[in-house]
């Protein structure tokens, strides 16, 4: 009888812990495709970013040291990768601060259009500029589907008594997006 008990302790042990491991699993999958979506609509930014620079390169030659700007920032933000398996703060805040260069870059950028008229009344320039805004609310959102994502994740993984079955299986909390330095004062727009 002893032995049959212990048996039904061991065997709901070993349920307790394939089902653990499954559910962690099946939280983690949703925090790399979530990752995924931020990356993708970086990529549509970046995609966007060329169609503009040649729309206003057309109207404002002598502004080629912002159109520059633009152009090595958006190559330094595509370099940068994060792996969705090892997101760890500091990888994060490196893509975050490239991504950074590049949303300034792509402000610079919109200044110019103001002095210069015609290419504000672009039709070209002006769906360009839509499509840009579009998909910064867009990474936006992603950004919050990724972090609402981490947290349902890190909770599974952090909390008692799943933590020790995370820890012996290596699953690690992730990293989440945060605001850059600063980000909580407004910006200075100048046309001058």
């Amino acid at each position: 009888m002893g032995l049959l008990a212990v048996g039904a302790v061991v065997l709901m042990l070993v349920m307790w812990c394939v089902s653990t491991y499954n559910g962690i699993v099946e939280m983690e999958e949703p925090v790399t495709t979530a990752w995924a979506n931020v990356q993708s609509q970086y990529q549509r930014r970046a995609d966007l970013i060329p169609n503009l620079v040649q729309t206003v390169k057309g109207y404002a030659k002598h502004e080629q040291e912002t159109l520059e700007g633009v152009i090595s920032a958006r190559a330094r933000a595509t370099q940068i990768t994060v792996d969705p398996n090892n997101l760890t703060p500091e990888k994060l805040q490196e893509f975050q601060a490239a991504q950074g260069e590049l949303s300034q870059a792509l402000g610079r950028l919109m200044v110019v259009q103001e002095q210069y008229p015609d290419l504000k009344a672009n039709e070209q320039f002006k769906d360009l500029q839509a499509q840009l805004e579009g998909t910064e609310n867009r990474i936006n959102k992603a950004r919050d589907t990724f972090n609402s994502t981490v947290e349902t994740y890190n909770l599974k993984v952090r909390r008692f008594p799943g933590n020790i079955l995370a820890g012996m299986f290596g699953f690690q909390p992730k990293a989440k997006f945060e605001a850059e330095a600063g980000a909580q004062s407004a910006p200075t727009v100048s046309f001058e």
